[in-house]
């Protein structure tokens, strides 16, 4: 793989730095609780977003707090967007972009001064840390194969005081991570299950419903002990294979379900961009195989959409459990929650089902933050990047940024979300690209000299439209010009 890797100073030359807030924060004399819940592969197809998904509990949550249009990952692969977020740094290796990113950069290393996440500088800070599920990349926070036993090796050894997972019937986190109804597996089954699935059964026969009761019955623990603390919650779901209760595949009318308005290949657009679904189609007794030669049926589309609704409100179902118990534990009032999809989604979007590309349905993904002494209801067009959510959070808590940090704290948008002083900018990376985002448009530039590959695209937003159509890279000399203006403050490098 080649890769383009970058140096960092010409992001914080662009991007507004908040220099009032970082040394002081905005609430030194008593520091909040935290509430982070991550979420997997959650594209943003929310209720609060003018989606058709039903999310009422993530709805209500977006007018307790502020909401984020506009927020984008670094990485649109799971593991190394959440090693980005959780160090608030971007990638800077080929490395980087791998799902083990956590694991080569931060297991098995002795504790150094410089703190591994932003959840292990809460911990020195004297936050009593606890996980639960897929907060970095192994979805038990413990390393080990998906057909392996589960070891005793942390994949962030030094910030938590508390992992915890309930496996269940499964037995271990990657068996439940790609678990079905009946207790069995992908791994088991040796890839020859559905994509899907659609059970008569209670939440808890899916390890969601387990991960919800274990944060509220955390919650109440916590409570109690009176401590102040940063509870992170991280479910699996809508993440394939899409298996939800019958309940929630039941909020739907299958042939209501709208396809997507781009089942077509963007015109004129760079091949090493697009990709043939190989994730989706490795689960082998799938109805149809995706292909960017031709689109799957409208019938199949649908099904897999409905699936993938399903899962969405199954999972908003569990953050409504944890958000009441957060209130009937008389501690809403003095906790910031944050709720964070780690990339998004194609769903048949460019004949694509999956992540894992440069573009708007990929990259772009949910963020909303709740915050005791910030005002509700904000509503932010601005674009945001996940290496943003470390500092925001430092400065929520009232303490001191460590250094290195390449994000941005989103206090100033917390307090204005239509801050004029905020430059709209988000830079992206996979494989042989890098992305460029402004307000407007989306600049792509791949390079791969050892596979001979030099192609740009660019693409404009406007009207409603988030989605590519038409490479506009020889229509817009001066944005173009722009554009490679900032590519080149990023060194790339070929491996």
């Amino acid at each position: 793989m080649n890769c383009k890797i970058v140096t960092y100073s010409f992001i914080i030359g662009l991007l507004p730095i908040a220099s009032c807030y970082s040394q002081q924060g905005k609430n030194n004399k008593d520091h909040p609780n935290i509430l982070f819940i991550c979420i997997d592969d959650l594209r943003c197809d929310l209720g609060c977003l003018g989606s058709v998904v039903k999310t009422p509990n993530i709805d209500r949550l977006a007018v307790e707090g502020n909401l984020f249009f506009n927020h984008y990952v670094q990485v649109p692969t799971s593991g190394a967007s959440r090693a980005s977020m959780l160090t608030g740094k971007y990638p800077h290796s080929i490395t980087d972009l791998s799902n083990e990113a956590c694991k080569i950069r931060l297991s098995g290393k002795e504790e150094s001064d410089v703190p591994e996440t932003m959840f292990h500088h809460l911990r020195r800070n004297g936050y009593y840390t606890v996980g639960i599920g897929k907060i970095s990349h192994y979805p038990d926070g413990y390393i080990y194969g998906y057909s392996e036993e589960k070891s005793d090796k942390l994949e962030l050894p030094y910030s938590w005081d508390e992992m915890l997972f309930d496996s269940g019937k499964w037995g271990t986190g990657w068996n439940a991570f790609f678990g079905y109804a009946d207790g069995s597996n992908r791994q088991s089954h040796k890839r020859r299950v559905k994509p899907y699935e659609c059970a008569e059964v209670s939440d808890e026969a899916y390890p969601d419903g387990l991960t919800a009761n274990l944060a509220v019955k955390k919650l109440y623990e916590l409570s109690s002990l009176g401590k102040t603390f940063c509870l992170a919650v991280g479910f699996f779901k809508p993440h394939l294979p899409f298996v939800a209760p019958k309940r929630y595949w039941d909020l739907y009318v299958e042939d209501s379900i709208p396809l997507t308005p781009v089942p077509f290949v963007p015109t004129e657009c760079c091949k090493a961009g697009l990709h043939d679904s190989e994730e989706f189609n490795g689960y082998l007794l799938g109805n149809e195989k995706a292909s960017l030669s031709a689109n799957i049926s409208d019938a199949y589309a649908r099904k897999l959409r409905h699936a993938y609704f399903a899962c969405i409100s199954y999972v908003d179902a569990q953050i409504g459990k944890i958000l009441e118990a957060l209130e009937n534990a008389g501690l809403a009032q003095n906790t910031v929650v944050i709720l964070w999809g780690d990339h998004g989604w194609h769903l048949g979007d460019h004949r694509i089902w999956g992540k894992h590309t440069l573009y708007e349905t990929s990259l772009n993904s949910p963020l909303i933050i709740k915050a005791p002494f910030i005002k509700t209801g904000g509503k932010c067009k601005k674009i945001v990047n996940s290496v943003d959510i470390y500092p925001t959070l430092m400065d929520l808590c009232g303490i001191k940024h460590p250094i290195g940090l390449e994000g941005n704290s989103l206090l100033p948008l917390l307090e204005d979300p239509d801050n004029a002083n905020w430059n709209n900018l988000s830079i992206s990376f996979w494989n042989s690209g890098i992305s460029i985002r402004d307000s407007i448009f989306r600049f792509n530039s791949y390079r791969n000299n050892k596979a001979g590959i030099q192609c740009e695209e660019l693409y404009q937003y406007c009207n409603g439209n988030r989605f590519e159509v038409f490479n506009i890279i020889d229509s817009d000399t001066l944005i173009v010009e722009k554009m490679q203006r900032i590519l080149q403050s990023v060194k790339i490098v070929d491996d």
